[in-house]
């Protein structure tokens, strides 16, 4: 799968990724709407569609189940809801909404969204009560029509131990973070994931797991990743992804691109992501090389994955990568 940035010309965009080799498209909370360009894109047939993800903390779980069971609807079946928590900075400030017990709150959601739509497809009483949300009352007035597909399935973006254990409980799949890297991913992660799955009596095989990675590829106009340095470093300036470069020693480097970012000096943070941070963390060089580096990366851990780039990729990349993926 691959990032689908805006509204504007989804249409003609997700049919020139199809053609290109990508099974889906996946749009983030950016600078747009997170299901507007999906809405648009359920035109396209053949395609499965995410959010990746939708922030869940300014949202009520009743909207959220209702944008949901409509994309189930448009695509088919082919739908999946990922959530996200962001930081408190963002959410208290931005969002304008609570951040307090991001883990519970979290959890609680995803067994709120589960009750609702069970409500829906069986008719049973709605009656979910918990520390963060109360819905106890669903009238056929409300209740979605039309949808032979069941609920989409659920996944959640998770970087933190203890977010990660919980979404190997609770969740249908997990969202492996972009940032991030090969030993982050099965040292610190996984055992994570482990640890939710026995807990929960789960198998590996109950959760999907899919990382998002960044890639990067060479031309002459993009012979120094220059836009993808400055991706990282402003990745890397928030103080959440400071364990990330812990596993490599690289721990210093956070409050440094931190204390630049306070400062609005972001044109200077990328340079001091380096090349072995910079291969290290993203995928770059040819489509050949990308390949081998997500093929190294996510071996064992997953089939399906994520690309993600600073700006659109080039579709003719885009097939050379898939086409070497698939070699």
């Amino acid at each position: 799968m691959t990032a689908l940035y805006g509204p504007l010309g989804a249409v003609e965009r997700a049919e020139e990724l199809r053609e290109a080799g990508a099974s889906g498209v996946f749009t983030f909370e950016g600078p747009h709407d997170v299901f507007t360009p999906l809405t648009l894109a359920s035109t396209v047939g053949g395609l499965d569609l995410m959010t990746n993800v939708a922030i869940a903390f300014p949202r009520n779980p009743i909207h959220l189940a209702h944008q949901a069971i409509d994309h189930q609807i448009l695509t088919g079946g082919r739908f999946t809801l990922g959530l996200g928590t962001q930081i408190r900075t963002q959410i208290e400030k931005r969002f304008g909404a609570d951040f307090d017990k991001p883990v519970a709150r979290m959890t609680e959601l995803v067994g709120a969204l589960r009750a609702i739509f069970a409500t829906w497809s069986t008719g049973e009483r709605l009656d979910f009560r918990g520390e963060f949300y109360r819905h106890t009352l669903m009238t056929p007035t409300f209740t979605p029509r039309d949808n032979p597909y069941g609920p989409p399935p659920i996944y959640v973006g998770a970087l933190g131990p203890r977010l990660t254990k919980a979404t190997a409980q609770h969740a249908d799949g997990l969202l492996v973070m972009p940032f991030g890297n090969k030993k982050f991913l099965h040292e610190v992660t996984m055992a994570a994931v482990d640890e939710g799955l026995a807990a929960a009596g789960r198998q590996r095989s109950d959760l999907a797991i899919v990382p998002e990675i960044i890639v990067s590829v060479s031309s002459d106009t993009n012979p120094d990743h220059r836009a993808t340095r400055q991706l990282l470093a402003f990745y890397g300036s928030t103080p959440a992804y400071r364990p990330v470069l812990d596993v490599h020693g690289w721990g210093e480097l956070q409050p440094e691109l931190n204390a630049l970012s306070k400062q609005g000096k972001w044109s200077e943070m990328g340079a001091l992501i380096d090349d072995d941070v910079l291969h290290t963390i993203a995928a770059c060089g040819t489509p050949a090389q990308i390949a081998a580096h997500i093929r190294d990366r996510v071996d064992g851990i997953s089939d399906r994955i994520c690309i993600y780039q600073p700006g659109p990729i080039d579709a003719d990349s885009l097939a050379q990568i898939v086409d070497a993926l698939r070699t």
